[in-house]
Parts: C-alpha cells; sequence; structure tokens
C-alpha cells in the first residue's frame, strides 16, 4: 500500500457506530475512569488513556469476526474521553472542598456536574470546530498569516 493511500478507501462502506461499539466504550469508558480516578487521588497524577484505550479496543474487536478500523477509533475516542472526564472531577472537586466552596461532598451534585461537563465537552466542539477550521477564520486577527507581497 502507498502511503497516500487511506486505509478505508471511499468507495468502501464500513459500520462505525454500532451496538458492539457503543457497549464496549462506555465499558471501556468506565473501567478507564476508575482507574485514572484511582491514580489520581492516590498518587496526585494521571496518564493519558489513549494508547490503552487503543490497544484494549483492538484486542477485544480481535475476538469478533466482523470489526473494523472505524469501530476501533470510535472505542479508542469514547474509551479516552472517559479517562479525560475523571481527570476533571477528581481534581475540581477536592479543591472545591479543600477552599471552603463546598461544605460536603454530594454524591448527586457531583454526578450531575460531571454529567454536565461531559455533555458540553460532547456538544460545543461542533460549532466552535466548524467555525475554527474555515480557511478565514483567523483572518480578523493581524499577523495570523502571511501576506503575500
Amino acid at each position: 500500500m502507498k502511503d497516500d493511500q487511506p486505509v478505508v478507501p471511499a468507495t468502501v462502506t464500513l459500520p462505525e457506530i454500532t451496538v458492539k461499539a457503543v457497549v464496549l466504550s462506555i465499558i471501556l469508558a468506565a473501567v478507564l475512569a476508575a482507574a485514572n480516578a484511582y491514580l489520581g487521588l492516590f498518587a496526585g497524577m494521571t496518564v493519558s488513556a489513549s494508547i490503552p484505550a487503543a490497544v484494549a479496543s483492538m484486542a477485544i474487536l480481535r475476538l469478533f469476526r466482523r470489526s473494523n478500523i472505524l469501530e476501533n477509533n470510535i472505542i479508542q475516542t469514547a474509551a479516552s474521553s472517559g479517562e479525560a472526564l475523571a481527570a476533571g472531577v477528581i481534581f475540581t472537586i477536592p479543591a472545591l472542598l479543600l477552599v471552603g466552596y463546598w461544605s460536603a461532598y454530594d454524591y448527586w451534585q457531583t454526578a450531575w456536574i460531571a454529567t454536565v461537563g461531559g455533555l458540553l465537552g460532547v456538544i460545543l466542539p461542533f460549532p466552535c470546530g466548524a467555525r475554527s477550521s474555515s480557511p478565514r477564520a483567523c483572518d480578523s486577527q493581524k499577523g495570523s498569516r502571511p501576506r503575500k507581497s
């Protein structure tokens, strides 16, 4: 295969968001989020779970007969976002308790904040990404592009 050829040609249609991919995404996201939360609370730092999520999803998908790279991409992305959400919770919630903004830990309030944060993290990139990916998005900033002479 040449270097300039895509892994999945445009003429091929492969299933991407399948029930299998969604279920594995949820399971891997929960496992990696729990592991990252434990590590973060125990050691005070977290690790990026993108590589472990990709390796685990490839290993699990090999057990299924009909899997593809697009399903692996969905699973890896969802699983790594689960660990990122856990990192956001384990660093901000204890800080709110330490500075005295919260006097007690409320599980449902924390779950609600994490859910809203996760949904905003999923929904907001669409309008922001569409605007920032246009070729003229940075034209209003001085010096953002070299001028043709």
